[in-house]
């Protein structure tokens, strides 16, 4: 059981509020939208001339919102790209989740994010290389002194506390790929021991800057053979998958103690009943072919909830369309499910929005709270060639109708990160 807690006395946590800034939408509702008709956020590279780069397409947030009326704009001025995105969400969550001021103490609300350590922007980073060789590492590089507050994680956090009120704990987690679910996961469980009443929590990231993108490329992670044709190149599950294509966006959420929610009349999204982590001990950049972790993480957040397996409608799952990671991540489901793993839904939004890295758990659970609401799960797009290997129930192409009330969250990051939650439907 993930950190020892069970089934005891303990405070339930609910979400009330929702916002969302994604490469499909500049909203919760609009992301939802897209998410659900199938619609793909893929296109060409815009952050950056892509044109001698072997990857050229990118999930990538267009036409972002203005600052939010309450932030203070000296600060947004230091912000992040990926730190704009999670101020606008976390206005957006706010809003959303209504009238909670007067129900909790600003000390009794926290901000637990997933996001990537803060580092000088890339530009900058070559304007250092290139005065070290003009000057043969003689002359220094002299920096902006507001230029280390822009590559500051925590800035972007407080700016985050500053939208909500938050004068609670912050955590700023940096586990890759398992962020977000990871930061709503430690949320939930300072709202259950009673630490703290109310958080704001998901992820944010942006790692469409021509460094990530050479990066990732040299290390044959991304999909090289859709830059024509962008809008075709997430293909989770499908046997043509070669790798999969990055996004940037932010999805935050309002997490509160049930019974105060209640108290104050908001409407309840659904519940966060479940959580685990787990760690590979395998490969950097590749899962387990038998699914290692993921399959103890997926495991313990079931029965962390207290619910059977057997219970679980849909896997919002990781489903990065990379050869390795679909391959492991069914091989875990079947493992956890057993022969209930053929009645689940089993659906990637990334096939439509690209991987939002340090944000792509949250996303996940705006897919499945929203799937609560309308009694639908979004498709994985472009599965159009079946893998004899992956045989699962995977949403193909079209959203399905389908009455959900218990949903697994899959997040598998590199370095061999696993972490889960459990939904459920209020």
């Amino acid at each position: 059981m993930n950190g020892g807690h069970g089934r005891r006395a303990q405070r339930d946590v609910v979400v009330t509020g929702i916002g969302a800034v994604t490469p499909v939408g500049n909203t919760a509702p609009d992301t939802w939208s897209a998410l659900a008709a199938g619609i793909s956020g893929i296109g060409r590279i815009s952050t950056f001339d892509p044109g001698s780069f072997s990857v050229r397409i990118a999930g990538q947030v267009r036409d972002l919102p203005d600052a939010p009326a309450a932030m203070d704009l000296s600060r947004w001025e230091l912000l992040t790209r990926a730190g704009r995105f999670g101020v606008v969400a976390a206005a957006e969550a706010v809003a959303d989740a209504g009238g909670f001021a007067a129900h909790h103490e600003p000390g009794n609300r926290g901000v637990f994010v997933g996001g990537h350590v803060g580092r000088p922007e890339p530009e900058e980073l070559a304007q250092i290389g290139l005065v070290r060789r003009r000057s043969a590492g003689a002359e220094i590089h002299r920096r902006d002194p507001e230029s280390t507050l822009r590559c500051d994680q925590g800035v972007d956090l407080a700016a985050i506390a500053e939208v909500a009120g938050c004068r609670g704990p912050i955590s700023g987690i940096s586990t890759a790929c398992a962020s977000a679910t990871h930061a709503i996961g430690e949320a939930m469980r300072r709202i259950q021991a009673g630490e703290i009443t109310m958080a704001v929590a998901g992820g944010q990231d942006s790692l469409t800057t021509w460094l990530d993108v050479s990066g990732f490329a040299l290390l044959g992670a991304l999909t090289t053979r859709y830059n024509d044709d962008p809008t075709r190149a997430s293909r989770p599950f499908d046997a043509e998958r070669d790798g999969f294509v990055l996004g940037e966006g932010s999805v935050l959420m309002v997490l509160e103690d049930r019974r105060i929610a209640e108290v104050r009349g908001a409407r309840i999204l659904g519940r966060v009943s479940g959580y685990a982590s787990t760690m590979n001990a395998y490969r950097i950049t590749d899962s387990p072919p038998d699914g290692g972790g993921s399959i103890t993480a997926m495991a313990n957040a079931i029965a962390d909830a207290g619910v059977e397996p057997d219970a679980v409608d849909c896997v919002y799952a990781h489903g990065t369309s990379t050869p390795g990671n679909d391959i492991s991540e069914t091989a875990a489901i079947k493992k956890v499910f057993g022969a209930h793993a053929y009645e689940l839904l089993v659906t990637s939004p990334k096939s439509m929005t690209g991987h939002l890295t340090a944000g792509a758990g949250a996303l996940n659970v705006l897919g499945a709270l929203y799937g609560f609401r309308d009694g639908l799960v979004t498709p994985t797009i472009n599965l159009e060639h079946p893998d004899p290997k992956l045989d699962l129930d995977y949403v193909p192409n079209h959203a399905r109708a389908s009455e959900v009330s218990t949903a697994v969250v899959n997040s598998f990051a590199f370095g061999g990160t696993n972490a889960s939650l459990v939904l459920e439907a209020p």
